[in-house]
């Protein structure tokens, strides 16, 4: 299971980013449109764990804010170990003082997050596919850089663990 703090992006950027899931999944390249039920929406998580519960992340946020009206520039493909592929977003200082006061709200709540999410470990993305068979990576890459640059604006955040029907909406 998984659950994450997510950051959820424009209309113009949403749209730009379903269009890809379905150019890939037309070519045989899972995304995280076919994911459980097709629950996901483009975004970008600040922290992941097997568990969050909303409540919790509520109180230890408190009124920090999430980010509504930042921009993220999605310039480059990425992948990590396990055949996921993804959008790199920049690391802009706003984004990186987002995300470590969002880390560090999180830990004095005394929620634990996933090692790779925290600061000075954490790489901005979007994911697009969490499962691109071998043979398609290439390919997948090279759709995902037709839709380069992206810009995003931060339209709202929430607390998602869609294995358990959890999409909490942050306030802010």
């Amino acid at each position: 299971m998984v659950a994450a703090l997510e950051l959820y992006l424009d209309t113009t950027a949403t749209r730009r980013l379903r269009t890809l899931w379905r150019a890939l999944e037309a070519e045989g390249i899972p995304t995280l449109a076919s994911l459980q039920d097709s629950k996901h929406r483009p975004h970008v998580s600040l922290a992941a764990a097997s568990r969050l519960a909303p409540d919790e992340v509520v109180a230890a946020l408190g009124d920090a804010p999430l980010g509504r009206g930042l921009a993220l520039d999605m310039d480059f493909v990425g992948q990590f170990v396990g055949r996921v592929l993804w959008l790199g977003v920049t690391p802009t200082p706003a984004l990186l003082d987002l995300h470590r006061e969002a880390h560090e709200r999180l830990a004095k709540g005394g929620i634990e997050v996933w090692e790779h999410y925290r600061p000075g470990r954490w790489v901005p993305h979007c994911t697009v596919s969490l499962r691109v068979p071998n043979p398609l990576m290439g390919p997948a890459v090279r759709r995902c850089l037709e839709i380069l640059p992206l810009r995003a604006t931060v339209t709202g955040a929430s607390v998602t663990d869609h294995a358990n029907d959890i999409a909490h909406p942050l306030p802010g």
